[in-house]
């Protein structure tokens, strides 16, 4: 090694002003009073001088900058699910060959897939890979991602070559010459691996190797192609395509919704296959079209089915859900007669994808009650309405509004009315006990919906009210005793106290509980009771019939699948109350608002009653309200302040009630359009008329007039484009675009379309969640409106799973990009590079060991006379 290729630095440089000793040492030297030889106090003066400057260098960090041609090898294997055995396989074998001719070098190991997993030492990664074949070998049934990396975090359904390119380079230490050999099939699902080879060029050389892809037998539906938009009843072409690696035969099945469409032979030849089908939609919305192959020789099945989203156009589509779809025919029968296309469902056939529910307009609930519906079936709806401009209509009943239980919840919230209610002063007092189980399985999320349900029930009652709550395991613990409702704040800081443990013994907490309500003046006496589990054995028949003769009614509430639903029935049978099942403990606050309000017989009016126009409207222009006939009840509610009421009850309650929230529109009818209490309406003239111009005020506005929407989906992420044409035949320009993207997971986010083109506004968004997104393009122009436009995106399984060969040229580009090589072997992984990185060796330690001696000099300097025959100075 040259010297002149060594260089020398500081790396405290400031340590350099100790220096400035060295003229009190030429100071010293002049004024000395020692009588040695002149040229020996020089020598002296020589050694301090040297002992000075020794010391001020080491602590000044004086450093050697050595050149090494000694490497830092990262191997970046892809173990993403695109790589099948074989070429694992290889991959393991070219990491033993090339590590055995590391020497001196380092390495590292970096698997990798959608993201970079945790650098692994050689030896420890190969023991786990053949950990991983051993296992495979001895269970083959077992998935096929069942790999010790999983648990270190490495999701293998992708391959982000740029992440781990980034991650590689980063790893390198400095004073080594870094190093990064990349095995991969080259195939990306995201990033951009150029351009992060091309950013280490003259930095960091990557090599490539070039594995093999899945070569097991494998069939997969591609893609399922058709129309984004057809009209209603018009025929449309569906192209599928099925790729293969292997001849083969099966059978494919295409469904419309819901409906198969499609069960039919197909044989397969090894590549692309298309088959086009024919189709049409009779109604409007978005509707799926779903392709799935079975009865193949297949590796993968989730590959399997693939799905397109197409928007049929046509007259309005509603969706009624009715507890009792028998008495919804009168106004099933009026709406198709205004041309208004109805769904009827019962409540457990609510949409819980946005997917199904954009196929239609507008929802309508009559007499459904929150707990029919699951918290996300409600959270649907929610989105549908605020963030996709859908309608909604609640209807009135005695399962509906707050009767229901939707106090609190996410319907509510978009209602313009109130579920909750002034009580008034005339009606009963009512005094509740909640009897609580808290044994130990009501531990973690259980116990904080059952506190959540008591608040609930706390909140809705009446000041005149009183409430207790008991809670119970192996003994009964009074959480709060019988307390009145004036005084909330006290009940509700006791309920929060509630805490899980112990066993389950009923028995004595009712009859606890029924001796206090018993002893207590209400005219309204009521007990709920929720458990998760089977109680102690108790006589709950004689306490249940004991509170029925007493006129104390008592219901029951089952929370999961593991509590004896049938001694929780019969109680609620015998004590005149009602018996519920919470297969899901969110489900338990709406139970317990419904039975407070359903109690209370507070918010239930049955007096007939004529509607009076509070606000004159166009949506009910051509309708005389003054002729309508008697409506036999209501619902008792409250308008919440930025509410319309356009119709209210002779006490002034509102009947008919809407707001706009967020992009959507929501009505609320406290009375109902059935024999119950619309018995008269049915037989009215208008009937009909009435009920369609409400509807037709909330459906969802979609004007596709001069709009163009194209959907381009590349990877995980996809682009939007919207043209717009003006009647004039010009484009449209600087138009304020917004595009409201939800996805799979019902999260809204809002992004701009800037203008790219005359007439073209884009926007790029990421669909690296596989499922339907729902999309909702807003124009406005000079402050005014120019419609919405509704479109579905369908994003199947991850692009990881689809059959692709390996892609070399992706491989070469990398190497070239970064200044590596492509296809290099195992034993040059570690040839010795032309050029060379600077280690630093830091010389303190040199320095130190030479001025110590030159102390030991100085020493002897100061003491021996040199030209007296080593004479010793005595001091």
């Amino acid at each position: 090694m040259p010297w002149q290729s060594i260089q020398l630095e500081l790396t405290r440089p400031w340590w350099l002003i100790g220096l400035l000793t060295l003229p009190a040492l030429a100071l010293y030297y002049h004024r000395s009073l020692v009588d040695f030889k002149p040229w020996q106090r020089r020598i002296s003066l020589a050694v301090r001088a040297a002992i000075v400057l020794l010391l001020v260098l080491a602590l000044a960090g004086l450093a050697a900058l050595i050149p090494t041609r000694q490497l830092f090898v990262v191997l970046a294997v892809d173990r993403s699910e695109s790589l099948g055995a074989t070429a694992l396989q290889s991959a393991d074998a070219f990491i033993r060959q090339a590590t055995e001719q590391a020497g001196g070098n380092q390495v590292v190991i970096l698997p990798f897939a959608a993201r970079p997993g945790q650098p692994r030492e050689a030896a420890a990664y190969l023991k786990d890979a053949e950990t991983a074949r051993q296992s495979a070998a001895a269970n083959p049934s077992a998935p096929t991602n069942t790999e010790p990396w999983d648990s270190a975090g490495l999701d293998r359904r992708g391959t982000d070559l740029a992440s781990a390119i980034e991650t590689a380079a980063a790893l390198a230490p400095p004073f080594y010459v870094p190093r990064i050999v990349l095995l991969s099939d080259g195939v990306a699902t995201s990033g951009d691996a150029l351009k992060a080879a091309a950013a280490l060029k003259g930095k960091v050389a990557v090599d490539t190797i070039a594995l093999p892809g899945r070569d097991a037998p494998e069939v997969q539906v591609s893609a399922v192609s058709s129309p984004a938009q057809v009209q209603q009843g018009e025929p449309f072409n569906v192209e599928i395509v099925i790729d293969s690696n292997h001849d083969d035969a099966g059978r494919l099945e295409v469904y419309r919704g819901d409906i198969k469409a499609a069960d039919q032979p197909v044989t397969l030849k090894k590549g692309e296959n298309r088959l086009v089908l024919k189709q049409t939609i009779d109604a409007g919305g978005i509707v799926p079209i779903t392709a799935r192959i079975r009865g193949v020789h297949d590796t993968l099945f989730d590959n399997n089915s693939d799905f397109g989203l197409v928007s049929a156009q046509g007259q309005p589509r509603v969706l009624l859900l009715e507890s009792n779809p028998e008495q919804a025919k009168q106004l099933v029968w009026a709406l198709r007669e205004q041309r208004i296309s109805v769904d009827v469902r019962p409540p457990r056939g609510a949409p819980d994808s946005l997917a199904e529910l954009q196929n239609y307009d507008a929802i309508i609930l009559s007499n459904v009650p929150a707990t029919a519906l699951s918290l996300r079936q409600m959270d649907v709806a929610r989105t549908y309405v605020r963030d996709l401009g859908g309608g909604l209509v609640m209807l009135g009943g005695d399962q509906s509004f707050g009767l229901g239980g939707y106090y609190k919840t996410s319907l509510e919230e978009i209602l313009p009315v109130r579920s909750d209610f002034q009580k008034e002063k005339e009606k009963p007092s009512l005094a509740m006990m909640l009897v609580i189980d808290k044994s130990g399985s009501m531990g973690g999320e259980k116990i904080e919906m059952a506190k959540e349900a008591a608040r609930a029930a706390v909140e809705l009652l009446g000041p005149n009210d009183k409430i207790g709550v008991l809670a119970f395991e192996g003994e009964n613990f009074w959480i709060c005793e019988l307390h009145p409702c004036n005084d909330k704040g006290f009940v509700l800081d006791r309920i929060a106290g509630l805490e899980a443990g112990g066993g389950t013994v009923m028995a004595p907490a009712m009859e606890e509980a029924y001796d206090t309500l018993k002893a207590t003046v209400a005219k309204l006496k009521h007990m709920i009771v929720l458990t998760d589990g089977i109680s102690a054995p108790g006589d709950f028949e004689g306490i249940a019939q004991a509170m029925a003769a007493d006129r104390i009614t008592v219901s029951t509430v089952a929370m999961g699948g593991d509590a004896d639903q049938g001694l929780l029935e019969e109680i609620a049978r015998l004590g005149k109350g009602r018996f519920y099942l919470a297969d899901d403990p969110g489900q338990t606050p709406q139970i317990f608002a419904k039975e407070t309000v359903t109690a209370s017989k507070s918010a239930l009016n049955e007096q007939p009653f004529s509607a009076a126009m509070i606000r004159p409207t166009q949506v009910l222009s051509g309708i005389r309200m003054d002729e309508a006939p008697f409506l036999l009840g209501y619902v008792i509610t409250r308008p919440k302040p930025t509410a319309e009421v356009i119709l209210a009850t002779e006490t002034g309650d509102p009947l008919l009630a809407w707001w706009r929230r967020g992009l959507g529109m929501s009505v609320a009818f406290t009375s109902d359009a059935k024999p119950r209490w619309a018995a008269e309406w049915l037989s009215w003239p208008q009937f009909g008329q009435f009920w369609a111009q409400v509807v037709r005020h909330v459906l969802r506005k979609n004007d596709a007039k001069g709009t163009f929407v194209h959907i381009k989906r590349s990877g995980r992420s996809a682009t939007i484009s919207l043209d717009v044409i003006e009647p004039s035949g010009r484009f449209l320009n600087e138009a304020r675009t917004e595009l409201r993207l939800v996805d799979p997971r019902l999260r809204t986010t809002l992004l701009d379309m800037p203008q790219t083109a005359p007439g073209r506004y884009e926007t790029r968004i990421d669909t690296s969640i596989p499922g339907s997104y729902e999309l909702l393009l807003t124009q406005t122009h000079d402050n005014r409106p120019l419609g919405n436009q509704s479109r579905g995106l369908a994003v199947g399984y991850p692009d990881e799973l689809r059959l692709k060969p390996a892609d070399q040229a992706q491989l070469k580009g990398i190497a070239f990009a970064s200044g590596g090589r492509f296809d290099v072997k195992p034993t040059d992984v570690f040839e010795t590079p032309r050029e060379s990185a600077p280690r630093v060796v830091a010389l303190w330690p040199w320095l130190a060991v030479l001025t110590l001696l030159l102390f030991v000099v100085d020493v002897a300097l100061r003491r021996v006379d040199l030209a007296a025959g080593g004479r010793i100075i005595e001091f």
